[in-house]
């Protein structure tokens, strides 16, 4: 598995996307809608195969007949990084494979579509990833088209990921066997949290 992209919550999209845009200094671009589970989101290209996205629940949507992923349902406060995605190199295929090393809790697989983006991506019966939310979910994109590709590329490069848990032992132990990316460092902290820092052209910049 490799890193694919960052989840930054927000009660109201655009104005989540406002103050993302704000704290990295790059305009952001809207992305659609996610019927599936009720939620729209804007995206900033991090570089090949890798982005950001803002994401809220869509106040036009239905509601969906499960919990939202990244425990959307009980989000509040200001637009944070929430939760991280773990994409497979080798489509559902390697989604499978993946599954059956992941903890307990990540969630089934669900067939996912945006405009002509297809994809299946975990997502827990809960709605809240193993360990409070910090195992990545993880996803599998289908043919060739990923959203970082579509993006214009605003220089911005993700630096650190820095997860913090009160478990850091475990959740590091559940990372081993399906991701080795040096800028995703666990550390040990009181409170789960996530941290994300950025190469931008105007220095390196923090989203908490």
């Amino acid at each position: 598995m490799q890193f694919d992209h960052l989840a930054v919550a927000a009660e109201e999209l655009e104005a989540g996307a406002q103050a993302v845009a704000a704290a990295l200094g790059v305009a952001l671009e809207p992305g659609g809608v996610h019927p599936a589970m009720g939620t729209h989101n804007w995206l900033l290209s991090l570089g090949p195969g890798e982005y950001l996205e803002v994401i809220a629940i869509d106040p036009a949507a239905p509601p969906p007949p499960q919990p939202r992923w990244f425990a959307l349902d009980e989000f509040a406060g200001p637009a944070r990084p929430v939760a991280w995605v773990a994409c497979s190199e080798n489509g559902a295929e390697g989604l499978a494979r993946a599954l059956a090393l992941a903890p307990p809790g990540v969630g089934r697989p669900m067939d996912l579509a945006r405009g002509d983006l297809r994809w299946s991506m975990t997502v827990p019966e809960s709605g809240l990833l193993p360990l409070d939310g910090l195992f990545p979910a993880l996803i599998g994109w289908k043919g060739t088209a990923h959203p970082a590709d579509r993006l214009p590329d605003r220089g911005v490069r993700l630096r650190r990921l820095v997860v913090s848990h009160p478990q850091a032992g475990a959740l590091r132990a559940a990372l081993a066997p399906l991701i080795n990316d040096p800028r995703v460092v666990i550390t040990l902290g009181a409170e789960p949290a996530l941290a994300a820092e950025f190469d931008t052209p105007h220095g390196t910049r923090f989203l908490a």
